[in-house]
């Protein structure tokens, strides 16, 4: 309230004391000259005085003070690290000159522009974070991955190409195995621009194969055996696969596909014999910076994968990156670890083979047991290698004994792990989605650098940019949409033109009319030109109507110092009721019973209440996908144990018991102990106040809610009942005003209102799915009861003397009915999305609006939009 004092406000908010209310304040003060009769003037003492130095000092970690004297602006701005003061300064500045300018515009007949359009970045930073951190102009061979082997064969020919199962299989024999097969293809028909899907276990036939599509001047489709044959059939069919390299006893059901005679099984005796009568000759295939070089599936937000097409020529810019990076070169051995159906594989194959290394093929025993993967690492004389850091929080630093550099990518890295694995080599993190070519961002990882772990600056030819909803660049500092762009944007998605036109946009920073892709990616820039990745445009969750990003939360976790690994999800286990959980694994020597309290004491001392996880999962490790991410699917249910289940003190007294039954029926538990706390087992704001709401119908008592803030046991709140007030009498009709002033919160939807327009931004919808026969005037009717039983449905924002009132309309002249429509089925999701973004104009409609769309007989959909 704004008459409360701000410690008061501090103590009902439940924040502890020693934490801010509020981590920034914005003061703007009027500042009256001397009057006239005062100018010369003054007391003769006080002038003997003159101010040397004067400094206001608070609480906030960021203030900014505009001071007006009526002829000039004066801005102050108070900061504490890591917040740069003069460059707050010097947006606020340039905010201000540029509002100026464009009301100066508007006053001399210039088009009125949308507040959007203010730019906050003066030239200088604009150029920065567009072309200063995005100069990665570098001249590259047009030499592609079939070329750039065949090289390392002709002058190295006797060199270790492939390790697999002690197997080893020199650069020579290795072209000479692919030319043969190569030979076949082109016979089946594989040309430039034709898809070969591979079906084959890990290892050197898997490597062959690849290099024989591509002698072939064709491109290849990573087929997992381990896949689901239906997944598997589609993505035969969608990638428009014209053969398939198989074995005998996993491409049988592919057949239908491509046709028998189109399918190349390399176990069979008779593909053997075939393949021995072909010339080892290099076949002449030949490929373009513009061709086609793989085909790669990821999930698809539909439900069904979609292709990333990808091209020799970023295939080759990806080469020259990363040769020098990971100290590639002849001798080098390379440790190939991803699964083939993801992307990570093509870095290691391309950068290992057109660099004249050893590519040292994990098997099933070495990707599944680190005893295994630190002998083969020691054999191998393994100096380089490619994982995501979610394997790293699995391995110890010795594992990886003689590794130098060691690249990190697909995944944000925690602090802690990242310190552990900068001991005594290159740690680089990496960033690239697979529709860039694998990797187009790098950085070498600071172990002494505090806070989130950068993936580093735009990698050779790429460029990174950081942009708002408008798309312009964001300042340093501040979250965006990340684009990517350059020479290793991919295609797109294969025969997806529509999709591929959604996520690949025009640039528009570039003068040649080149592209840019949406990744859905959220980071900001560091004042050194690195970035640091903010999580995800489509992992924003809302809890209890608050908007969270995860990534904020899964970083503030991480930060605690007995954490190896952390994810955070949004759970629902309970219908209506989501919460926010943490799965953690622990260093090593770490009270595992004492680490969840812990970890939420530290969230809490960094982010808002409502931002802290209600549960706190220790596991051994996290579980991943076949891909080595994190599996989401697999992250058991929290488990919230109470103090009695554990053999705790049970009640006393009949108020304990008493509210013992209340705290479990509000948390949804079977039991809860005395000294249980109710925000450890889960509990949160609204839970809070369902629990007073209970208590004042249980036990007669007025607890305010703070008291469950202060004392959140069962015992600290029986102390209190018999403090307690009563529960209030009954509310009374009392006579209403001729005009009802706003509420709080009515007035500042009046106001945004006022300030933007008509917008669906607060839109509360509901979509229930109707089977049956709806009887669409009963459903009208009841609606019209219910608005004609609660006002504030039927209530607008009027205006008199400038000032807005509420106006609640009689039902009766009240023009408000259930619109019905008929939608196509296919149609139906569309007409929802339109319907649930309806932009109220508070001023004349009320705050509710209601459609059936009719999709077909029996089959209904219920929109109800409330405001």
């Amino acid at each position: 309230h704004e008459h409360a004092p701000l410690a008061v406000a501090q103590q009902a908010s439940g924040v502890a004391g020693d934490v801010p209310l509020f981590t920034s304040l914005f003061n703007y003060r009027h500042n009256a000259g001397p009057s006239a009769d005062h100018v010369g003037g003054g007391d003769e003492d006080t002038q003997r005085f003159r101010t040397v130095l004067a400094r206001e000092r608070t609480n906030f970690p960021l203030t900014v003070a505009v001071n007006d004297g009526g002829e000039a602006l004066s801005l102050a701005v108070d900061a504490v690290g890591p917040i740069d003061p003069e460059a707050v300064a010097a947006l606020v500045s340039t905010a201000a000159e540029n509002l100026v300018a464009l009301l100066e515009e508007a006053l001399h007949g210039g088009p009125d522009r949308p507040l959007t359009a203010l730019r906050v970045l003066d030239e200088a930073g604009r150029r920065r974070v567009l072309t200063e951190w995005n100069d990665t102009d570098a001249v590259v061979p047009q030499v592609f991955m079939p070329e750039l082997f065949e090289a390392w064969a002709a002058r190295t020919p006797d060199a270790v190409a492939v390790v697999f199962e002690g197997t080893e299989v020199s650069y020579a024999e290795l072209d000479a195995r692919a030319n043969r097969l190569a030979h076949a293809l082109i016979g089946r028909g594989v040309g430039p621009e034709s898809v070969v899907g591979l079906c084959l276990p890990r290892g050197v036939d898997m490597i062959l194969a690849i290099l024989a599509v591509w002698k072939a001047g064709g491109a290849y489709v990573p087929l997992d055996p381990e896949y689901p044959a239906e997944r598997l059939a589609f993505m035969l069919a969608d990638s428009g696969a014209r053969a398939v390299v198989g074995c005998q006893d996993v491409v049988g059901h592919l057949a239908d596909g491509v046709g028998a005679d189109r399918v190349v099984r390399l176990d069979d005796p008779q593909v053997d014999a075939e393949l021995a009568a072909l010339p080892q000759t290099t076949p002449s295939g030949t490929v373009a910076s513009d061709g086609l070089a793989y085909v790669i599936y990821t999930s698809g937000s539909t439900g069904l994968p979609k292709g990333v097409a990808a091209t020799h020529g970023g295939l080759a810019n990806l080469v020259s990156v990363f040769a020098p990076l990971m100290e590639v070169g002849p001798g080098v051995g390379v440790l190939q670890f991803a699964s083939f159906s993801f992307d990570a594989s093509v870095l290691d194959l391309a950068v290992t083979l057109g660099s004249g290394g050893s590519l040292v093929v994990a098997g099933a025993a070495e990707r599944a047991e680190p005893k295994e993967l630190r002998a083969l690492v020691a054999s191998a004389r393994i100096r380089s290698a490619s994982v995501v850091p979610s394997l790293l929080g699995v391995l110890e630093p010795d594992d990886l004994a003689g590794v130098g550099s060691l690249v990190v990518g697909a995944e944000a890295i925690e602090p802690t792990l990242a310190a552990t694995w900068t001991r005594g080599r290159n740690l680089i993190n990496t960033y690239g989605p697979t529709e860039a070519t694998v990797i187009v961002a790098t950085g070498l990882v600071d172990p002494e650098r505090e806070g989130t772990v950068p993936f580093g600056s735009p990698a050779a030819n790429s460029r990174m940019f950081v942009l708002d909803g408008k798309l312009e660049p964001v300042a340093p500092g501040v979250v965006g949409e990340l684009y990517v762009a350059g020479a290793q944007l991919t295609r797109g998605y294969h025969g997806r033109p529509e999709l591929t036109a959604e996520r690949f946009v025009a640039c528009p920073f570039a003068a040649d009319g080149s592209r840019m892709y949406r990744t859905g990616d959220l980071a900001r820039w560091e004042a050194d030109g690195q970035l640091v990745f903010a999580g995800r445009a489509d992992e924003q969750v809302k809890v209890r109507g608050f908007r969270i990003e995860l990534g904020e939360v899964q970083a503030a976790v991480a930060a605690h110092v007995g954490i190896a690994q952390a994810a955070v999800v949004a759970r629902e286990d309970t219908p209506g009721d989501k919460r926010l959980a943490a799965y953690v694994v622990p260093v090593e020597g770490v009270n595992r019973d004492e680490l969840p309290e812990s970890i939420r004491e530290v969230v809490a001392g960094r982010l808002p209440a409502h931002m802290v996880p209600a549960a706190v999962v220790v596991l051994d490790a996290l579980p991943l996908t076949v891909n080595g991410k994190l599996d989401r699917k697999a992250l058991p249910v929290p488990d919230h144990v109470s103090e009695k289940a554990a053999g705790g003190r049970r009640p006393a007294t009949p108020q304990e018991e008493i509210l013992c039954t209340v705290f479990a029926e509000v948390l949804g538990l079977p039991e809860v102990g005395v000294d249980d706390d109710f925000f450890t087992l889960g509990g949160h704001s609204l839970l809070a106040v369902r629990l007073v709401s209970r208590v004042r119908t249980v036990l007669g008592a007025e607890l305010p809610l703070r008291t469950l803030f202060e004392a959140p046991t069962v015992a600290g709140l029986a102390a209190r009942i018999d403090d307690a007030d009563r529960a209030r009498a009954a509310l009374t009709a009392q006579e209403r005003p001729e005009r009802v002033p706003l509420s709080y919160a009515q007035r500042r939807l009046w106001f945004l209102g006022q300030l933007e327009g008509p917008s669906p931004t607060y839109n509360l919808p509901t979509v229930l799915r109707l089977t049956g026969q709806v009887d669409s005037a009963a459903l009208n009717g009841a609606l019209r009861n219910v608005i004609g039983r609660h006002e504030v449905l039927r209530t607008v924002f009027a205006t008199a003397d400038g000032e807005p009132y509420q106006r609640v309309l009689d039902l009766d002249e009240l023009d408000w009915e259930l619109l019905v429509r008929d939608a196509d089925a296919g149609d139906v999701d569309a007409a929802v999305a339109e319907a649930v973004r309806y932009a109220f104009d508070l001023s004349s409609e009320v705050p509710i609006r209601a459609w059936l769309f009719r999709a077909a007989p029996g089959e209904q959909v219920l929109v109800v939009v409330v405001h």
